[in-house]
């Protein structure tokens, strides 16, 4: 379960809402929990089109959710496997903390400072008009970076094991993010994104 003390801190609450959850779980649970999430799902190479041509994908993915919370982006289809208890059990969590329903989780698995997200937003037409989306960070820290689409302005904001980032309201419309090369040497580190995929809009590519 999550700490009875773990406070939100807002980050953003300008064209979107950027939240974060410090020590969302206990040291050593979230240890556990990191290790037992590298070990049993299902992490896959992936590579997606870029102005035409196909490059690898930076990091391992996966894709879990309800039967038929189909996510396609960059031109990837992800049909969903089904929960794991694990991810049951934080999704379970997660809900309860947030009072958001989530449906599916992307897991992003990032083995060293070379694997990145580039800058992107979250606003496929399956995610709804203004997505809610519950990020959990595991493992090593790092830098979770927003840029406005207008003014230019970046946030930087470092991701500790067991932060709990929360988006909504405009963000994804409003906002860019992504996760940035480093040159520091750091370990592992798994991002679980929890969302809600709207199984009757219209599919359209993009990237997540």
């Amino acid at each position: 379960m999550s700490e009875v003390g773990a406070v939100t801190r807002p980050l953003i609450d300008d064209e979107g809402r950027l939240d974060l959850i410090d020590n969302f779980y206990p040291p050593a649970h979230a240890a556990e929990l990191f290790a037992t999430l590298l070990a049993e799902l299902d992490w896959r190479e992936e590579s997606i089109t870029v102005y035409g041509r196909r490059v690898a994908v930076p990091r391992l993915v996966c894709w879990y959710g309800d039967r038929g919370a189909v996510y396609t982006y960059s031109g990837v289809r992800h049909e969903p496997l089904p929960w794991t208890a694990t991810l049951q059990d934080v999704r379970a969590a997660v809900q309860v903390r947030t009072g958001w329903a989530f449906n599916s989780v992307l897991g992003n698995l990032y083995r060293d400072g070379n694997d990145a997200m580039g800058w992107h937003a979250d606003k496929e037409r399956e995610l709804g008009a203004e997505p809610r989306i519950a990020a959990l960070s595991l493992g090593a820290t790092r830098v979770f970076k927003l840029r406005h689409n207008k003014r230019r302005e970046v946030i930087s904001v470092p991701l500790e094991a067991s932060g709990l980032l929360l988006m909504s309201g405009r963000l994804q419309h409003c906002w860019r993010h992504a996760v940035p090369k480093t040159r520091r040497r750091v370990g592992p580190r798994i991002n679980l994104t929890f969302r809600c995929i709207l199984p009757s809009a219209g599919r359209q590519d993009g990237l997540s």
